[in-house]
């Protein structure tokens, strides 16, 4: 089942005030089936499947390099994209609104849909593992 919670519902969940990428893994973890756990591994395969729906973007990697941890370049418009990893920047998945903003923008050009809040727990603590 895909599960999209507004940003104003997972305020609720403490979400809204998460400060660290742990915390807004957790923000999207507590949104599903009790028992639910964020996977470095699902992370890691959403993060490289080709979703097809963009032949310049087939995959998150398309922009943000094989390696997260690494400088990026946008696949289409060129501009310089800083790593992904939160171990390479520290700015990454700190602030609640722009992560929304951000998965709603590539999920959308990337897989061609939003994702569910369990993918974006997953690809959070993939990227959190990524050094």
């Amino acid at each position: 089942m895909k599960h999209v919670i507004p940003l104003a519902l997972l305020a609720t969940c403490g979400f809204a005030a998460a400060e660290t990428p742990r915390q807004i893994a957790d923000g999207y973890a507590a949104t599903q089936a009790a028992g639910f756990q964020p996977s470095a591994q699902r992370g890691g395969e959403f993060y490289s499947r080709k979703f097809g729906v963009s032949e310049k973007m087939p995959a998150c990697a398309a922009c943000h390099t094989e390696q997260p941890a690494q400088s990026g370049r946008h696949a289409i418009t060129g501009k310089d994209i800083k790593p992904l990893a939160p171990v390479a920047n520290a700015d990454r998945f700190t602030d609640p609104a722009k992560v929304e903003k951000w998965f709603t923008r590539n999920c959308k050009e990337v897989v061609g849909r939003e994702c569910s809040t369990a993918e974006k727990a997953d690809f959070v603590a993939f990227l959190m593992e990524k050094r």
